[in-house]
């Protein structure tokens, strides 16, 4: 069952990367698709850099307040989280003004 639920989440989150990577074709002429990845990737590699760290920031904390465990749910909800507020931030900077 483990393996089951793991199997659905990895397939959910690539089919989202699949649609996010082609938003920049979507979006932006031809001559500019490369810059917009390239930022892209910055901004990601800069993520990946700074949620480790902010992760061991959190489990510190809540280690010391002795609640490791709800540090844990903390991280978990802030990462089922951010795809709620991708969705957003693509919603409101995407849509066709009047």
């Amino acid at each position: 069952m483990a393996v089951a639920i793991i199997s659905v989440a990895v397939a959910a989150h690539q089919a989202w990367s699949t649609n996010v990577f082609t938003l920049a074709t979507d979006l932006f002429p031809a001559h500019q698709v490369s810059t917009v990845v390239g930022i892209d990737g910055k901004a990601g590699s800069l993520g990946g850099i700074a949620f480790p760290l902010l992760v061991g920031w959190i489990l510190e904390t809540y280690k010391a307040a002795g609640n490791l465990r709800g540090g844990y749910h903390f991280i978990f909800a802030l990462c089922s989280g951010t795809y709620l507020f991708a969705v957003a931030c693509m919603h409101l900077l995407t849509r066709k003004r009047a």
